[in-house]
């Protein structure tokens, strides 16, 4: 009989144990809600992050004075370009701190495809997790949950991957 309760108790014991390593792996592995931020173009429009709800988004903060960020540029415009017709965006956030005739001459050379946004009173950086490091992006899912956070350049092959599985998701 005693043994019996000892046993009974070591089960519950683990039961509550594995019920509340579970309770908190999830509440750990929680995906955040993106800020409710809003993105001020070059050509002076406002657009609000709602508006790419529905869509995969990568929204990457970068500066022309930063070479990792002028170095991935290329590779973010063949993202986009290869996964664009399937639902995902992309956009650039320039930082407060670059020079706006450096960004828009940027934008023209280099012909990006994608949204353009410049950050001049830094709130958009600062609605982000205060980013202050570039290239900084973070990969948002069609519901407007923050997937991953990049700092640094990402692995471009994993992000392609990382991106079709959020386009075959529902929203």
């Amino acid at each position: 009989m005693k043994s019996l309760s000892k046993s009974l108790i070591a089960v519950i014991v683990l039961a509550v144990l594995a019920v509340g390593g579970y309770l908190g792996w999830s509440a750990l592995n929680q995906q955040p809600e993106a800020p409710n931020a809003s993105f001020s173009l070059l050509d002076g429009k406002t657009v609000d992050l709602s508006a790419y709800r529905g869509k995969v988004l990568l929204v990457n903060f970068w500066a022309t004075s930063c070479t990792t960020c002028v170095g991935e540029m290329p590779e973010l415009v063949k993202t986009y370009d290869l996964l664009h017709p399937k639902g995902f965006d992309l956009v650039a956030v320039a930082m407060s701190y670059d020079n706006p005739n450096f960004v828009h001459n940027f934008v023209q050379q280099r012909q990006l495809p994608f949204t353009v946004a410049f950050d001049a009173s830094g709130q958009t950086a600062k609605a982000f997790r205060d980013v202050r490091l570039t290239p900084t992006s973070f990969l948002i899912d069609k519901s407007g949950r923050i997937v991953k956070q990049y700092v640094g350049p990402p692995n471009f092959a994993e992000l392609h991957q990382l991106i079709d599985d959020l386009l075959a998701r529902q929203a």
